[in-house]
């Protein structure tokens, strides 16, 4: 599903006079290991008499370096970010088998290269009796950093708070309750003193209204929606930084967007700098615009762009038309089962209990459909490299005037009700050809399949298929079997 966003943040700064800004730092561009696909970012300071300088922090995050020159009584950032919505599988990582089952050990180059992301900040008893409730079970990391994540969820209650700054986490534990940033913070501590290394994300969160309610529990917000969050990313080896939501107990997903991960929430803030002493007046906006969003179950096409489609393809069809632009099929139709479709006769195996069937049954149909007075013709097909038995084949001919070729279908095996030779049926056939050409029946000679020749191949098949194995044992003798049955009743006029 194509779903594309663009995400409108707008901050301004009113102040009571003109003020002298020192150098501003701003995070507000998407970090490089967004996963999320950013298609396009700009971004818009004012006053517009200003220098501007990209840079990266030791952590790696996109910093803007803004100098303002000039005194100011207004200060506006203005961000938009174009990205590709498209579903991130928050699992799609493999763990390094040392590291797969917890508990385990960083080695000590890796912990050397965690040294900031192991550092705890927070030694309050509270922060320790809330690591004692921890399930601490032998189980698969993953598991046990999804039920740390969810207990968190559980334990606090959510609120949207104002106030600057990040509770500790004695606080955040001693009300149960918190922001983003300080559900964060307590997650980090928390995983820092079970000897992971965590860091801390800024960034925004986009949240779609679902197309259709859900049946079982929240649909989620009841408009799109997006602003600045905060998460936890923890380091595991062979899969690296994994985003996990103590908001909504979830991993983070397409919905995240990383701005910036730092070791303390401190680095991390979306814009640090000064001004002189003044009054402030703060607004901020943030929006969601869906740009481009692909019909899909729960949200297909309305009546008018079906529509407008209809009218596009008549147009089409008439431009086509005009042009006398004529469509042909070449090669071999390919055809799978409805009924049966993830069987290996229609992914794997030449063959199987439906397949010859099901083709008997749809070349018939074509034969009616596109091929009147045509007929069938049952032949051995392609032989790939690699097979020991060459591929069937069912072949339709008929003649593109319309003119019949075939006026009996029922002297064809596949619409005959008994589709058994009798016998001796090949030399009638044979004998009455000759009377019609005048040849005397003494030049009918018998033919049959060349054993040698078949023992000879054989001895060419590639060396990695075993003749001995009962599936190919089984489908050489149906082969050799079908030779002699036509070898036997084959013959040719000379």
């Amino acid at each position: 599903m194509a779903l594309k966003i663009v995400i409108s943040h707008k901050t301004v700064y009113k102040y009571d006079k003109r003020v002298n800004l020192s150098p501003h730092i701003f995070r507000l561009r998407p970090a490089p290991h967004s996963r999320t696909p950013i298609e396009s970012y700009s971004l818009k300071i004012t006053p517009e008499d200003h220098f501007f300088n990209w840079q990266q922090d030791p952590f790696g995050n996109y910093l803007a370096r803004v100098v303002f020159p000039e005194k100011t009584d207004e200060l506006s950032i203005d961000v938009e970010i174009t990205a590709d919505l498209k579903t991130i599988n928050p699992f799609d990582f493999f763990v390094e088998e040392s590291a797969e089952e917890f508990p385990f050990t960083y080695t000590e180059s890796i912990k050397k290269e965690l040294t900031p992301y192991l550092e705890i900040n927070d030694h309050s008893d509270l922060l320790k009796d809330f690591i004692k409730t921890i399930d601490y079970t032998p189980r698969k990391t993953i598991y046990f950093l999804i039920d740390l994540n969810r207990k968190i969820y559980e334990l606090l209650k959510y609120n949207i708070r104002l106030q600057p700054g990040v509770q500790t986490p004695e606080e955040t534990l001693k009300t149960k309750t918190g922001s983003c940033r300080d559900y964060a913070w307590l997650f980090i501590q928390a995983l820092r003193y079970l000897g992971f290394g965590a860091r801390f994300v800024s960034g925004y969160i986009v949240q779609l209204k679902s197309d259709e309610p859900s049946l079982d529990g929240p649909s989620g917000p009841a408009e799109d929606f997006t602003d600045l969050h905060a998460w936890v990313e923890v380091y595991l080896p062979g899969a690296g930084w994994i985003g996990l939501d103590a908001t909504s107990g979830l991993l983070a997903s397409e919905g995240h967007i990383p701005l910036a991960c730092t070791p303390h929430y401190e680095s991390a803030a979306t814009v640090t700098g000064m001004s002189d002493p003044c009054e402030t007046e703060f607004f901020f906006n943030n929006s969601v615009t869906r740009i481009l969003e692909s019909p899909r179950v729960t949200k297909p096409y309305t009546d008018e762009q079906w529509k407008a489609i209809n009218r596009l393809g008549q147009k089409v069809e008439r431009d086509l038309q005009k042009g006398d632009v004529r469509l042909t099929m070449g090669g071999e139709p390919t055809f799978v089962s409805v009924d049966d479709m993830e069987a290996a006769e229609w992914n794997t195996t030449a063959d199987g209990p439906h397949k010859r069937k099901l083709a008997n049954d749809l070349t018939k149909r074509l034969l009616d459909k596109i091929a009147k007075g045509g007929m069938l013709h049952h032949a051995q097909g392609k032989w790939y490299p690699g097979e020991p038995l060459p591929r069937w084949e069912i072949q339709l001919y008929w003649r593109k005037d319309g003119k019949t070729i075939w006026h009996n279908p029922e002297l064809l095996s596949s619409f005959s009700p008994n589709p058994i030779v009798p016998e001796g049926s090949d030399q009638l056939f044979l004998s009455t050809l000759c009377d019609y050409l005048n040849v005397a029946n003494t030049y009918i000679i018998p033919t049959f399949e060349d054993a040698f020749y078949a023992l000879w191949e054989e001895g060419n098949l590639p060396v990695d298929i075993d003749i001995s194995k009962k599936d190919s044992e089984t489908l050489i003798k149906n082969r050799i079997a079908e030779i002699l049955e036509w070898g036997q009743s084959s013959r040719i006029c000379t």
